[in-house]
């Protein structure tokens, strides 16, 4: 038996129906509105005590106050509030300078340092061609001043600050050699970077050293592999120890002739949707490889490493990876400055994220002395039988 709604009931579930609505759209809104207050209050404070702080500075201070240098300590004073270690921002001058190196171009003297016991600066590389190399500097020479200024009582990190400077200025270094201190005045320049190097080793094994991935990268690392293909190499290693990383897209282009088509890795923003991040062409180098990592192989370094072996091309030697698994995007600002801020993690298609993990090698090996390379002669024992 059909049973009929009276229209009054009918008219009754109608209204039921919209007050509940009404009622839940209000709660949601309300929600929503003193969460928005709540932010609102919360900056309004934030902005306040910072008011306050600048009025107690500029009624105190016993120095002066330079604004330019004020406004930019505001600035990464805030980016460092967020206790990220990628996030940063960057001054105009800061971001010319990495706007150079990303292009793989750096004003400077050609050299590459570390902290020696004393404080004092050590050498460890130097650039060819370089004002560096060009008067006379030698790797393991000690820096003791700058400028007449004493290292040590300086300080490491101010020295090294200090050898910066504009393209066409000269800067006079004390070096200590055997015992000895000479004084060096060299003159900045700009100096365009190899990133990437190669040799055949016996056994028609390709050896291939990639320090970092810049704009540049992708050119010297297709004239690299080519070269090292068609003098008939049977197998590849590449060297990515104490590379920090670079650009996304110079680490694409590179893995791209080494890697069947596809998607090869995808990076997962804060609002949950994902974006493919490499991909690879139909083109793809068929050889035996290998990838020589260490404690300093970060960022698109270990996405190289990981990609290659995910992929099952590639074996990893040597020892952990540093474990930065996190991307950045950089924003510029009208007065030139820039912020870079991590803004999603990534991984590759066929494994999980490795941030604050790293890479485990399939061959863990240590070079316990500074005279043998062990990683590397593992790394040619390993393709010699491949």
């Amino acid at each position: 038996m059909n049973k009929k709604i009276s229209l009054g009931l009918a008219l009754s579930l109608i209204a039921i129906t919209a007050a509940v609505t009404f009622i839940l759209t209000s709660f949601f809104s309300l929600q929503s509105f003193n969460k928005m207050v709540m932010d609102v209050n919360e900056k309004a404070r934030k902005y306040n005590l910072l008011q306050s702080l600048d009025s107690y500075v500029r009624e105190n201070y016993y120095g002066d106050i330079d604004e330019s240098t004020l406004n930019s300590g505001i600035l990464k004073g805030y980016v460092a509030g967020l206790d990220d270690k990628y996030s940063r921002y960057l001054t105009a001058d800061e971001y010319q300078d990495e706007l150079n190196s990303n292009n793989g171009e750096s004003v400077g003297l050609g050299l590459t340092l570390t902290e020696d016991t004393g404080g004092y600066i050590r050498i460890l590389e130097i650039v060819d061609g370089s004002s560096a190399d060009e008067s006379g500097l030698l790797p393991e020479d000690i820096i003791v001043k700058v400028d007449g200024d004493d290292v040590p009582e300086i300080g490491f990190d101010e020295a090294v600050d200090s050898l910066r400077g504009a393209e066409g200025t000269s800067i006079t270094l004390t070096i200590r050699r055997n015992g000895i201190d000479t004084d060096y005045t060299l003159t900045r320049r700009t100096i365009r970077q190899i990133t990437v190097t190669g040799e055949m080793l016996s056994g028609y094994i390709g050896y291939v050293k990639i320090t970092s991935f810049k704009n540049n990268t992708p050119d010297q690392f297709a004239e690299v592999l080519e070269r090292l293909t068609s003098n008939g190499a049977k197998a590849l290693i590449f060297d990515v120890r104490d590379n920090g990383g670079g650009l996304l897209t110079a680490l694409n282009d590179c893995l791209d002739p080494l890697l069947p088509e596809g998607t090869v890795a995808t990076a997962e923003y804060r609002d949950g949707h994902t974006e493919n991040i490499v991909y690879s062409d139909s083109s793809e180098l068929d050889l035996p490889m290998a990838v020589i990592v260490n404690e300093n192989t970060a960022s698109a370094a270990e996405l190289f490493a990981a990609s290659l072996r995910d992929f099952g091309k590639a074996q990893l030697v040597g020892t952990q990876t540093y474990g930065k698994g996190v991307m950045q995007a950089t924003a510029e600002f009208d007065n030139g400055g820039a912020i870079v801020l991590t803004v999603a993690e990534y991984k590759t298609v066929y494994s999980d994220c490795y941030d604050g993990v790293g890479l485990i090698p399939e061959y863990q090996v240590e070079n316990e002395t500074a005279d043998y390379d062990s990683q590397y002669y593992k790394a040619i024992e390993i393709m010699s039988a491949a």
